[in-house]
C-alpha cells in the first residue's frame, strides 16, 4: 500500500501573504490601465494634468497601502479576492465603481482632450480639483484604515468576527469610503478639464448613491449592532444631507 498523503493545514500568515502579492499586482495593473487609456485616447504624453491626476493618484494609493500593510495586511488580501458569499447584487454595482466608471471617465476625458470638445478651464479651477480629489481618495483611505472589514465586495465577513466600525471617519457618516469615491470622481473631469466627462462621472456616482443604500439596508439586517449604530449615526453619505 502507498503512504497516504497528509494534508497540510492552513497557514494564515502564507495566505496573507499571497493575498497582499495578489492585491498589489491588480493595483499596478489598474494603474497602468488608466495610464493608457488617458494618453492613448488624448493621442499624447505632453498632458500636464493627466500626470498630475496619476500623482496625486499613485500617491494616496502608496500611503493608503503603507498604513494598511502596518495596521491591517489582513484587510489588503481581503480587498485582492472574489468571495462566493459576496451578494450577487453588488457584483455589477462593484465592477461599476472600481472600474467601468472610473475608466469611462478618463477615455472621455482623453478624447475630449483630444479634440477639444470643452472650452479652456481656469488652471485654477483645475488645481482646486486636484485638491478635492487628493481630499476624496484621501478620505477613503482613512475609511479603510478605520474599517478592517473594509471588503471590495458586500458581504458579513463571519469568519473573520465582523463587527461594526465606528472610529475614525465613521463617528460622522455610515460609509466614508463612498463619500470619498463621490468626491474623487465627479472632480476627476474638472482636473482633466473635460466638460464632457461630468456625464459618466455623474452616473458613476448614481451607482455609488444605490450601492450606498443596499449595504446600508444588508447591513442593517445582517450585522449584528449596525442598527444601533444607524440610530447614532444619522448619516448614510453627506453629514446633514443624507
Amino acid at each position: 500500500m502507498g503512504a497516504k498523503t497528509v494534508p497540510h493545514p492552513p497557514n494564515p500568515k502564507a495566505e496573507v501573504t499571497a493575498g497582499i502579492i495578489r492585491r498589489l499586482a491588480q493595483v499596478i495593473v489598474g494603474t497602468l490601465l488608466q495610464a493608457m487609456i488617458l494618453f492613448l485616447s488624448a493621442g499624447r504624453l505632453a498632458w500636464g494634468m493627466a500626470w498630475a491626476y496619476l500623482g496625486v493618484y499613485i500617491g494616496v494609493i502608496v500611503v493608503t497601502m503603507m498604513v494598511l500593510l502596518k495596521i491591517s495586511p489582513e484587510l489588503i488580501a481581503e480587498r485582492a479576492q472574489l468571495r462566493a458569499d459576496a451578494k450577487s447584487w453588488d457584483k455589477p454595482l462593484a465592477a461599476i465603481i472600481s472600474l467601468f466608471g472610473p475608466l469611462v471617465i478618463l477615455l472621455v476625458a482623453g478624447l475630449d482632450e483630444r479634440f477639444g470638445w470643452s472650452p479652456p478651464f481656469i488652471p485654477t479651477l483645475q488645481l482646486a480639483a486636484l485638491i478635492g480629489m487628493a481630499l476624496g481618495y484621501a478620505l477613503g483611505g482613512w475609511a479603510m484604515a478605520s474599517n478592517k472589514f473594509f471588503s471590495g465586495l458586500v458581504r458579513i465577513q463571519t469568519e473573520r468576527q465582523h463587527t461594526v466600525a465606528t472610529g475614525g471617519p465613521y463617528r460622522y457618516i455610515r460609509h466614508p469610503g463612498y463619500s470619498g469615491w463621490l468626491l474623487a470622481y465627479l472632480v476627476t473631469p474638472l482636473v482633466l478639464g473635460s466638460l464632457c466627462a461630468l456625464l459618466p462621472a455623474g452616473l458613476t456616482a448614481v451607482v455609488i448613491v444605490i450601492r450606498t443604500l443596499l449595504e446600508d439596508r444588508t447591513l442593517q439586517a445582517e450585522l449584528e449592532g449596525y442598527q444601533a449604530y444607524a440610530h447614532q449615526v444619522r448619516y448614510r453619505l453627506l453629514p446633514g444631507i443624507w
